[in-house]
């Protein structure tokens, strides 16, 4: 089973790294996938990489279901 979370970017630093907001942690991930994402934007992140982008209201739903469970 894999475990993804959603991020919001906050920061591009070049075509290959981003820095992300996950709840209340900064974290840099690898954005090689998705070289049309920009600040602002909310991507799904699996193991350091971000592999999908989502539409806010989708991230906010998987980080409100978080909350409900207690994470």
């Amino acid at each position: 089973m894999c475990l993804a979370v959603p991020g919001k970017i906050i920061k591009k630093i070049n075509c290959e790294e981003a820095e992300v907001l996950v709840g209340k942690i900064k974290k840099l991930i690898r954005i090689d996938f998705l070289p049309e994402i920009e600040v602002g934007d909310y991507v799904l992140i699996h193991a350091g990489y971000g592999i999908t982008k989502l539409h806010g209201k989708e991230a906010k739903e998987i980080n409100k279901a978080w909350e409900e469970i207690g994470l």
